[in-house]
């Protein structure tokens, strides 16, 4: 007998099913069930994954929801009680649970769907993150199109005391022979006493049964996956659960022949699922979008406004003389833009852009747009497709009739704004954020499994480093982390923990992608509230929205952006000078000077380990030259063979050739090498005869192989085709697995071009303003590669001035404080009288020409651990009333907390009043004391009552320092040990650097990143540190595994290796690693920053 699953839950029910919905479906097709209903709990968020499936092949979905529904407390009741709202309209979590039954919708046409997307809405906005809560009222209220199941574990039909007429009475008028009583079964002792009373009432009220199993996964096998779930969502140990976890293994999706034995005796509710699954006739392929068009007060259309402001553009980005090239250009995109009726897209793009103008928020389009003529003549785009040679197909084509992509990177502190203009300017519900997935990873997997199965917190703990995040625990990482692999409960851990990976936690908010909609965005998808105050999103992520059609607006957070916006204001504010990133010199020898020698740090997209070796070797010394640096360094080129053959090519190791005279256009500004998405998609149109159309899918099908396998069928006939033309094979095979790395993360040439305008910027800063464009940098973190201290200290070897926080001169950022000229240098006296002390002290690098600082970089108070930001707050506001006397003055009048005041003393911020670290602890717990007695507070010297304290030494200041605010000003962790590894025979990163290769070498530095990317075949990459300087340490995959705890765990290390040295890069490969022995004191260094 056949039948179809009703009632069927995926692992978007969050927490609740354990299969992914594409599973489940590929699942019921392998049974030979023909349709299955997706039900998640109040939500469609897996229905476009299994839409895309059962489409795949051939199984028609149905699309549903169970949807939790209030209780009413009296049969007159018919809306959840006002009062409920009445202090805080979004329903605490607790209160739902009490509240809540049941019932589940299943949309028997396009309207169908649209009320259930506007039922959610409606229950998601008005309760809190994760929750939904609907009245019977409103379920009646959008019963149009809409199929109800009343009845299983949840049902009021069924487990209400009392019968619930009312109830009865209502759904009977709204969906007349659309309401069913929904009978379940899983075998369960209870199930007697519910279906009795189900089917009384069902018959009582003349409502047909329709037999159902709620599957929560595809198998029996996934149960104890499912309890542990059970158990994490409600914060329980497996041991505790009792009656919250399912009593058996029959929530399964079962054969149609079990199902027909498991309810043998009702055969009329098996055939109806049939019936009910044949009613339910809407497909997701009926969604109709419409992008929002602009109100035009004139009458004109959206393309004719769209064409008068890109040719305004046009007049102003050439100069008022159009290029021949550039016209036919934008008259081409013009043209298809209207016929694919995406007028009104680049309308509101053109409108956020000229909005961020107006409102001085710096920003710049970016991705596929800067292949676009339109949006380059618009403003959303810096980068003139025309001049460049990039390729339009690459943003749109009329083939992939898809929506274009454009990504606008905003300043980050101020993306928020834009946000919120584009709320208050389409509406709440034309507008919504898109989500994002939270999925369970290694070390989350770890910790919250773990704690479902009762097991320790510190083994958890100990367990969770030995884990990558990405990958899942292995045996090796329970050994290493000191727990028996075999213990049976270690080994559910095991399996479990491998088992949850990649399942969703919860929704979270894109970076800045927004949907708009002509129509209310809730008719498409529900919208609910995000964690963030004024945020709402819809139910799907930006996969969901591409496989639909649906344009997306992309508003990114760019803290580069943030770092140029501070850095010009600081100099028109202390230097006079205004600048923007249009106004900068360009081809600056000095920035590029710098850039070659690989000295970077700070400097956007070319400060990583892997770009800084690059550099020396490149040699940049224009604007494409940043393009391709930054290309360059990617999976694609690496894993395509294509990086060594430019660089021989540039250096004139190897001559410059083609393989094809017809190729020369296509590879020439690369020297013969491709490089780039763009040169792909055009060796295909030149050399295999693909449309741009067909090319372009080329590129999308880069990113799917690993998925479908959909690149595997461009390789035959590309190869062939080359070859046809005389290309060699060998050059053609390497084409084809270059592509397949672009699948991995190939930049695209308009990408790199983007970045590269801001990547020039940050290093004209960094090389003619190094004190604005250090303090904007610490502004504005977290961001980058480097950790403050990582900063602060390559800025102190670049003879930046950096001055300590203080109670009495910093403000909450760190700010530019003029220096008084010593000696012809803008020093500071103190560090006048300390420069060159010694040859262990590195000499400031200083560029010809600005080694005369005006200005020093006082750090901020927000770098004070310990100290939170209503208490910088007070200390601001009470010195902006007058400034502090004395210790007392800022302990009476500041009105900072116990917590904040010795955060302060620790830091050294009082050393404004000439009072050593301990000293003022001391003295301002003797005053914290008064103060809580209301005494009067001052302080009497007392030279009986007060301990005389020694002063700090040098290592003890900086050990201070990074306690208690994760950097230091005075000096690095290691300066003051220079002696006692001068003693070990260790040299500086600085000596490193000078060593000729294949020398053997034994180093000990701070470890500040660690780095192993997906083309390194398992090495990691790691950069150490010391007063002197970096030193980037290669460490083989044999090396890390026999040290793998100390690698992954130690902040200061030793390494014994062999120093490889070529073309002005030097690494250390290592041997073995070491912890040194540097007495009884503790190096305390800054924090790892760790990346894939």
């Amino acid at each position: 007998m056949r039948y179809t699953p009703l009632h069927v839950k995926s692992h978007f029910s969050f927490l609740e099913g354990a299969c992914a919905p594409d599973e489940l479906v590929e699942t019921a097709h392998h049974m030979g069930l023909t349709s299955l209903a997706l039900t998640d709990r109040n939500g469609v968020q897996g229905v476009v994954r299994a839409w895309l499936k059962a489409r795949e092949l051939g199984l028609r979905l149905r699309i549903g929801s169970q949807i939790t529904v209030a209780h009413r407390q009296s049969s007159n009741q018919r809306a959840i009680d006002a009062d409920l709202f009445a202090n805080d309209p979004r329903l605490p979590t607790s209160r739902v649970s009490e509240l809540a039954s049941s019932v589940v919708l299943l949309c028997e046409s396009r309207a169908g769907y649209a009320n259930l997307c506007r039922l959610i809405t409606r229950g998601r906005r008005r309760a809190p993150k994760g929750s939904c809560l609907v009245s019977w009222e409103e379920v009646c209220e959008h019963a149009g199109g809409l199929i109800v199941l009343w009845g299983g574990n949840e049902g009021l039909i069924s487990t209400a005391v009392e019968a619930p007429e009312s109830v009865a009475s209502d759904l009977r008028e709204a969906f007349s022979d659309r309401l069913y009583a929904l009978l379940t079964r899983h075998r369960l002792a209870d199930e007697r006493r519910t279906e009795m009373i189900l089917r009384q009432r069902a018959e009582s009220w003349g409502l047909p049964l329709v037999a159902a199993t709620e599957v929560l996964y595809a198998n029996p096998a996934q149960r104890p996956l499912q309890d542990v779930m059970t158990c994490i969502r409600h914060g329980v140990t497996v041991h505790d659960a009792g009656r919250l976890l399912c009593g058996n293994t029959e929530h399964d999706l079962k054969s149609p022949h079990l199902f027909a034995q498991l309810f043998a005796d009702i055969p009329d509710a098996v055939h109806r699922t049939l019936d009910i699954a044949e009613r339910c006739d809407f497909d997701m392929s009926e969604l109709r979008y419409r992008y929002p068009t602009e109100h035009l007060p004139d009458g004109s259309t959206s393309a004719d406004h769209l064409r008068n402001l890109t040719y305004e553009g046009a007049m102003r980005r050439y100069n008022g003389v159009i290029p021949a090239d550039a016209k036919q250009q934008i008259d081409r995109e013009l043209s298809l833009i209207e016929e694919l009726d995406y007028p009104g897209y680049f309308l509101t793009m053109h409108e956020i852009v000229a909005w961020c103008n107006e409102q001085g928020i710096l920003c710049q389009g970016r991705g596929s747009a800067a292949n676009s003529a339109v949006c380059y003549c618009l403003g959303v785009t810096a980068v003139d497709p025309v001049r460049m040679g990039l390729l339009f197909e690459r943003f749109i084509s009329r083939e992939r009739a898809e929506p274009p992509d454009i990504d606008l990177d905003i300043s980050h502190e101020r993306r928020e704004e834009v946000i919120q203009h584009v709320y208050q300017r389409y509406g709440r519900s034309h507008a919504a954020m898109v989500a994002n997935v939270i999925r369970y990873r290694g070390r989350s997997a770890v910790r919250e499994v773990g704690k479902a199965l009762g097991i320790p917190q510190t083994s958890l703990d100990r367990l969770s480093k030995m884990v990558d995040h990405y990958t899942g625990p292995t045996a090796e990482a329970f050994e290493r982390a000191g727990m028996d692999p075999d213990q049976p409960a270690h080994q559910h851990l095991l399996r479990l923990s491998n088992e949850i990976l990649d399942t969703p936690r919860h929704l979270s908010i894109h970076p800045g992608g927004f949907l708009l909609g002509h129509e209310p965005v809730h008719d498409l998808v529900p919208i609910e509230n995000g964690a963030m105050a004024d945020r709402t999103i819809i139910q799907w992520d930006k996969d969901d929205v591409e496989a639909l059609g649906l344009f997306k607006v992309d508003l990114l957070g760019l803290g580069a952006l943030s770092h140029l916006a501070r850095c010009f204001k600081l100099l028109r504010q202390h230097r006079g000078v205004n600048l923007t990133m249009a106004t900068l010199p360009p081809n600056d020898p000095q920035t590029f000077d710098m850039c070659c020698e690989g000295d970077t740090v700070g400097v956007f997209q070319i400060e990583s380990r892997a770009q800084m070796a690059m550099l020396p070797r490149l040699r940049p010394r224009t604007y494409y030259d940043l393009v391709i640096e930054i290309s360059i360094v990617r999976p694609g080129p690496i894993s395509g063979g294509m990086v060594h053959p430019y660089l021989r090519r540039r250096t004139g190791v190897e001559a410059v050739t083609y393989p094809h005279e017809l190729l020369k256009p296509v590879l020439e500004k690369t020297l013969g090498v491709p490089l780039f998405q763009e040169q792909v998609m055009k060796l295909a149109m030149v050399a295999a005869d693909y449309t741009p159309g067909e090319a372009d899918q080329l590129r999308r099908d880069m990113a799917a192989w690993k998925k479908a396998g959909r690149i595997e069928q461009h390789r035959e006939r590309l190869v062939r085709r080359m070859v046809a033309k005389g290309i060699a094979e060998e050059f053609a095979v390497r084409v084809f697995e270059q592509i397949r790395g672009f699948g991995e993360y190939g930049f695209p040439e308009s990408h790199a071009a983007s970045f590269a305008l801001i990547s020039y910027a940050t290093a004209w800063l960094r090389c003619h303003y190094p004190a604005a464009f250090t303090c904007s940098l610490l502004n504005s973190q977290p961001m980058g590669f480097y950790s403050p201290a990582t900063l602060i200290d390559d800025a102190r070897r670049h003879g930046v001035v950096l001055r300590p926080v203080c109670a009495v001169s910093s403000a909450d950022d760190c700010t530019m404080e003029l220096l008084p000229r010593v000696g012809g240098l803008g020093l500071a006296p103190s560090q006048a009288q300390t420069r060159g002390q010694g040859a262990e002290r590195s000499r400031p690098r200083m560029r010809p020409g600005f080694d005369q600082p005006e200005h020093a970089v006082r750090m901020g108070l927000r770098y004070v651990k310990g100290m939170n930001t209503a208490d910088r707050a007070r200390l601001l506001r009470a010195r902006r009333q007058g400034r502090f006397a004395d210790l007392a003055d800022v302990v009476r009048r500041s009105g900072v907390s116990e917590a904040g005041l010795l955060a302060l003393c620790e830091a050294g911020a009082l050393s404004a009043f000439e009072l050593e670290r301990r000293t003022a602890l001391w003295r301002v717990r003797g005053l914290l004391r008064d103060r809580q007695i209301l005494l009067p507070l001052r302080f009497v010297e007392d030279e009986a009552a007060e301990p005389a304290f020694a002063d700090l030494d040098a290592f003890d200041t900086v050990a201070w320092d990074y306690r208690s605010s994760q950097h230091s000003t005075r000096g690095h962790p290691l300066g003051a040990m220079r002696p006692a590894l001068r003693a070990m025979g260790l040299p500086t990163a600085a000596e490193v650097a000078q060593m000729q290769d294949g020398r053997r070498v034994r180093f000990a530095g701070a470890v500040i990143t660690r780095q192993r990317p997906g083309t390194a075949k398992g090495v990691t990459f790691m950069t150490m540190e010391d007063e002197t300087g970096f030193v980037n340490l290669v460490v083989w995959e044999s090396v890390w595994d026999e040290f793998r705890v100390l690698a992954k765990t130690a902040g200061f290390l030793g390494v014994s290796g062999r120093v490889q040295a070529k073309d002005g890069v030097v690494h250390l490969v290592a041997e073995t690693l070491w912890l040194p022995e540097v007495g009884e004191r503790t190096v305390r260094a800054g924090s790892s920053r760790d990346f894939r």
